[in-house]
C-alpha cells in the first residue's frame, strides 16, 4: 500500500484500506473540490470553493465560475502531480457537474474525473 484510502477507513482485514496511484489522485482532486475555504486551520486558501456556491442560482455563468475557481485550485494544488487539461462545469437541474481532464505528470495518458455537488 502506497496511499491511504480516502475517506480513511479500516478494510475488512483490520488493516488501513490503501488505494492505488490512479485512485489516490482521484481522491485528491475530490479533497480540493470539496474543502471549503478556511476550513482547513494552517491552510485557509485551499479549496476551489464550490461549497459557496450553494446558495446561488443554477445557470450557465455559475458554471463558468466553477469552472474557473476548480482550474485555478488544481493548478496551484497539484501542479506537481497532474497537468490539468481542461475543466468542464455543466448546470443541471439543481446538480453541477465538474468534469476534470488531467494527465499524471509521470505517465501520458489522460484521465478524466466527474464529480457533482448539489445546489
Amino acid at each position: 500500500m502506497t496511499h491511504f484510502a480516502f475517506p480513511y477507513r479500516i478494510g475488512s482485514d483490520g488493516i488501513t484500506q490503501g488505494a492505488s496511484e490512479d485512485r489516490h489522485i482521484v481522491h485528491l482532486i475530490q479533497q480540493i473540490l470539496f474543502t471549503r475555504r478556511g476550513e482547513r486551520r494552517n491552510r485557509p486558501d485551499f479549496g476551489a470553493g464550490v461549497h459557496e456556491m450553494v446558495f446561488s442560482e443554477n445557470s450557465p455563468e455559475i458554471a463558468a465560475a466553477a469552472r474557473n475557481m476548480v482550474q485555478a485550485s488544481l493548478q496551484q494544488w497539484l501542479s506537481p502531480r497532474i497537468e490539468v487539461r481542461a475543466v468542464a462545469a455543466e448546470a443541471r437541474d439543481n446538480l453541477l457537474l465538474i468534469t476534470v481532464q488531467y494527465r499524471p505528470t509521470d505517465q501520458e495518458d489522460l484521465r478524466s474525473v466527474t464529480v457533482e455537488q448539489a445546489l
